[in-house]
């Protein structure tokens, strides 16, 4: 029997292997070329600002409220939303560092605030992905019929779609 959050979870599936990707990019530094080096950080921007931000945001508009009326607080989400908001400024981070020397050498100090800033990006995704997979998912399965989760996908879906095209112009 599927479980009613089964699309959310299936969502999330779609998105480790990029959040893997995170720290493989992680630990190309200092090890592979510049261009694969460059190639990485491309993909791992690409994927936190045009992906992760927007999901992050639909969950904002559409499961966050969801969650904080069938615990009876607004306060139910806040840790969740401080990780969106400490994502985005990794994500911020990462756009000023993500510029190729034009030498094609990192210096040391490049290097290891790269580092930092994936390999702490990765861990804060993963593990916030982990609380909204063991914590909030089950609660949703548990109080919510499938119509209703549903329903409240489709928001997510919708707002999503609505970032999308604010993002393309």
């Amino acid at each position: 029997m599927s479980l009613p959050t089964q699309p959310l979870r299936d969502e999330h599936a779609g998105l480790f292997p990029s959040v893997d990707r995170i720290k493989q990019t992680a630990e190309l530094i200092g090890k592979a070329s510049s261009e694969e080096i460059c190639k990485g950080l491309e993909d791992v921007y690409d994927f936190l600002a045009h992906h992760l931000k927007i999901h992050a945001g639909a969950e904002e508009a559409a499961l966050y409220p969801v969650v904080q009326k069938l615990l009876g607080s607004p306060d139910a989400t806040k840790t969740m939303s401080r990780d969106h908001m400490e994502i985005g400024r990794y994500i911020d981070e990462l756009a000023a560092l993500k510029q190729c020397p034009s030498d094609g050498k990192f210096s040391p100090e490049h290097s290891e605030s790269l580092r930092r800033v994936l390999y702490g990006v990765y861990a804060l995704v993963k593990i916030h992905f982990e609380k909204e997979e063991e914590v909030y998912l089950p609660i949703l399965d548990q109080r919510m019929t499938a119509e209703e989760v549903r329903e409240m996908y489709t928001k997510m879906e919708a707002a999503a779609h609505e970032a999308m095209q604010a993002l393309a112009g």
